[in-house]
């Protein structure tokens, strides 16, 4: 009987955790960042004034760079932009292109659901899910504080997975903060 309602116990215990986050959403956290709109990017071509300046990746996924026109910089990392952009200025432009690009500021977090004021808010590079739960007003008296949805574009597919609130968060993410069952 005892041996019956240890295994019982056990099982239980095992259907009310959660599954792991998805492999895509984990493996997304420890990637290279991947540039997509929103994301307003420094871009300075070495000895050109002219070229260096403040560019958003639009709607579509594009930069409008002078001379060269629309360079696409969605999905791409850093380095693999700056490589594009100076391969196309090499074509008849510039000898030796020196191309650098930070981003200047990165595209918002979502926090949703049971917070104080659910909305847009500015991503910083080290963010955690408490972290932008905090800035959204923090947790209302039925907030879930274990652990929250999140969906993330992974692969230009949207994924969603349960996590701990202590999870990095990437920009544009979406927070979701359940509500609390007790």
């Amino acid at each position: 009987m005892m041996l019956a309602l240890a295994l019982m116990g056990g099982g239980t215990a095992a259907c009310s955790t959660h599954p792991p986050l998805p492999k895509g959403l984990q493996q997304s956290a420890v990637q290279p960042y991947r540039l997509d709109s929103g994301d307003r990017l420094r871009i300075t071509v070495y000895d050109q004034a002219g070229l260096s300046n403040t560019y958003a990746v639009d709607q579509a996924g594009y930069i409008a760079f002078p001379l060269i026109g629309q360079v696409a910089a969605r999905g791409q990392t850093l380095p693999a932009l700056e490589g594009a952009i100076a391969a196309r200025l090499k074509q008849g432009y510039l000898r030796d292109p020196d191309v650098t690009i930070e981003v200047d500021r990165y595209r918002p977090v979502f926090v949703m659901g049971e917070v104080g004021r659910p909305g847009q808010y500015s991503y910083v590079p080290g963010m955690t899910a408490q972290n932008a739960i905090a800035i959204a007003g923090g947790f209302t008296p039925r907030g879930n504080r274990r652990d929250i949805d999140v969906t993330r574009k992974v692969n230009g597919r949207p994924v969603t997975g349960r996590a701990p609130i202590s999870s990095p968060v990437l920009a544009g993410d979406t927070i979701y903060v359940r509500e609390r069952l007790f």
